[in-house]
């Protein structure tokens, strides 16, 4: 299997000579071949949208089938690319993301226990020195190292809805006017 720091190092520059920030790259086993999934977001909205994602599935197409050419293959087996944003229920992947979203719910899957719990659910309250803090739901007021995270993401509700900004309702009215007119006919 492909190292994936390399891949990633491979894929940050290309991200951000786009503008965007880099949430997330993992392979992703799947029935018929892997999934390279590459999360990225604009640093303003914490999105993109879908011509962003076209965007930047198209460099890194481009510099992986170069690599090829050269004989450098970067990813030596089958696999589909998957761009997108992270979403409004986003995966919680770097120190920022703790500080960014302080206030909003979230479930942090841990690598060890912290007082008996491999899993954390609550109000975020930070990061601090790289200690996560969460106002657990049961367990009241916890901290664990970032680097005892597992996985973690962010809890859909309400209020993550209303602070989420939308990327653009620009040409919404016309969709939906479209939409209308076609049903009618």
């Amino acid at each position: 299997m492909t190292e994936l720091t390399a891949i990633i190092d491979l894929i940050e520059p290309e991200a951000e000579a786009l503008g965007f920030e880099l949430v997330r790259v993992q392979f992703i086993s799947g029935a018929d071949e892997p999934t390279l999934q590459i999360m990225a977001e604009r640093p303003d909205t914490g999105q993109l949208n879908i011509d962003d994602c076209a965007a930047l599935s198209r460099r890194i197409s481009h510099k992986f089938d170069a690599m090829e050419d050269e004989g450098r293959d970067p990813i030596d087996h089958a696999y589909r690319l998957e761009v997108s944003s992270p979403g409004i229920d986003r995966p919680l992947t770097r120190g920022k993301d703790y500080a960014n979203w302080a206030g909003h719910e979230a479930r942090i899957n841990l690598i060890d226990a912290v007082n008996g719990k491999k899993q954390l659910r609550g109000l975020l309250a930070g990061i601090e020195n790289e200690i996560i803090k969460i106002d657990d739901r049961k367990a009241g007021s916890q901290e664990t190292a970032l680097s005892n995270v597992h996985s973690a993401k962010l809890i859909l509700t309400d209020a993550l809805i209303a602070a989420t900004i939308p990327v653009s309702a620009d040409g919404a009215d016309e969709i939906e006017q479209d939409t209308l007119e076609e049903q009618e006919d």
